[in-house]
């Protein structure tokens, strides 16, 4: 018996003692090479280089390698740069809250009313992705416009005696521009969170006494939070990001940090103001995400 056990002992040593060898398999190095190479030479090279170039200083035009901080210092100091944070982000806002708004009713309404052609209404929801964002823009300038579709209908129904310019070029025209292209990927997070939803758990509400409203708030509202924290980080992040729509549809007046970054490394030829801004703004983004990716967490414990 005791030389049996010793057996045993010995048998699980050596299991243990073989597995880890097994995950330094040089298959499995071979095939991680790619990635990470990909990984480095198009992720973490460039941010590298933006913060080291983030320190530099231009003198007439000319990028001069002398260490300093007056970059990251007149961002915060100039009211251009930082207030065009400020507002970035209060557009990022907006356009994440009317996101909410349309999609999770609108997911709401196929998930649980639809019975027949569930997935159909779903791709149907989802087929402005397969459009070229570049046309989605251009659509929105053409139906705000002065001479657009919005103020001939208006001009036609009497409400209105002349055309109105204030549809477009205003942060009003960004925001409706944005929520409408952002909306159906908040819109497929909520959908998919919906969909995982257990059935036995809303039946049980229902057999317990819970009305409809009582259910959605207590059982349905919460076991989709995940799926509501993903969908606005997404449209968050992405606007945040964003420098075509408000540079067609808002103009000088709703110019987001994106076009600030844009301009200072294409027309003003000021690179290290352009890479301490855009490091400036890649922290944020991180920030949200970490944020969002605890929230989340917390949330999925429901």
């Amino acid at each position: 018996m005791l030389k049996n056990a010793t057996a045993v002992s010995v048998d699980k040593s050596e299991v243990r003692s073989v597995t880890p060898k097994r995950f330094w398999n040089p298959r499995l190095l071979i095939l991680l090479i790619p990635p990470i190479i990909w990984l480095s030479v198009f992720l973490f090279v460039p941010y590298i280089t933006l913060f080291i170039n983030s320190f530099w200083k231009v003198d007439f035009g000319t990028i001069v390698h002398d260490f300093s901080f007056s970059n990251y210092t007149k961002f915060f100091t100039n009211e251009l740069y930082y207030g065009t944070l400020l507002k970035t982000l209060k557009i990022a806002f907006w356009v994440t809250l009317f996101s909410i708004l349309l999609s999770y009713p609108l997911a709401y309404f196929i998930n649980y009313k639809i019975k027949k052609n569930k997935q159909l209404m779903y791709t149907l929801v989802i087929i402005p992705l397969w459009v070229s964002y570049l046309v989605r823009a251009y659509a929105w300038k053409i139906v705000l416009g002065q001479d657009g579709i919005l103020n001939s209908f208006l001009l036609a129904i009497g409400v209105i005696d002349k055309p109105l310019e204030i549809f477009l070029y205003s942060p009003y025209a960004v925001i409706l521009a944005l929520t409408h292209i952002y909306t159906p990927w908040v819109l497929m997070s909520i959908y998919t969170s919906l969909e995982h939803i257990p059935q036995n758990l809303i039946e049980a509400s229902k057999d317990l006494g819970a009305g409809r409203f009582r259910t959605f708030f207590k059982v349905v509202l919460p076991l989709s939070m995940p799926g509501v924290i993903a969908g606005a980080t997404f449209a968050f992040v992405l606007t945040m990001g964003d420098f075509l729509a408000p540079q067609l549809l808002g103009g000088t007046s709703s110019m987001m940090i994106s076009n600030v970054v844009y301009s200072l490394f294409g027309v003003a030829n000021n690179w290290p103001l352009g890479s301490a801004i855009g490091i400036i703004t890649l922290i944020i983004v991180i920030g949200i995400l970490e944020m969002a990716h605890r929230l989340e967490k917390k949330t999925a414990s429901f």
